[in-house]
């Protein structure tokens, strides 16, 4: 497995629904989903339409935290129950998951499993982010998602 590219962001403004999970226990993440979704097109200054599952706030001893979210234009306050994150400008290395969605975890085993312990580049602290564009389809589940891996140089 090999990202399908390296892309510097810039940082950026999310708000969205965060839920703390203990791996490997993360089977509420779809739920979150469920009950994020009709809050789309509603919230202050939001960015398009791409949605983004970060992981973050990683404790070393299995749990994280998961936020659903969009990107906003601002600090606006956020609608009851959703809250902000900024993502720091970071590079990434950036990988493809195109099967249904109920498989991205062996995605992201193999980032962590195959291309991790040979790559050039460290993963660095950071939120990883997948990112639900244009060609991911929320009524079937299917089509790609980048999974975006916060690197340091070589």
């Amino acid at each position: 497995m090999e990202p399908i590219r390296f892309e510097d962001r810039r940082a950026f403004l999310l708000t969205g629904s965060v839920v703390t999970y203990q791996m490997p226990n993360n089977e509420g993440i779809p739920t979150q989903w469920d009950r994020f979704a009709p809050q789309l097109g509603k919230i202050p200054g939001q960015v398009g339409w791409t949605t983004y599952g970060v992981c973050f706030n990683f404790d070393g001893k299995g749990r994280m935290d998961y936020m659903c979210g969009v990107e906003v234009s601002d600090g606006s306050v956020p609608p009851d129950g959703l809250t902000h994150l900024r993502i720091e400008a970071q590079r990434f290395a950036v990988f493809e998951h195109r099967d249904h969605i109920s498989k991205i975890k062996s995605t992201w085993m193999a980032i962590f499993n195959e291309w991790a312990p040979n790559a050039k580049e460290k993963i660095a602290p950071g939120p990883q982010v997948e990112v639900y564009g244009n060609e991911f389809n929320p009524k079937t589940e299917t089509g790609l998602v980048e999974i975006w891996i916060p690197v340091a140089g070589k």
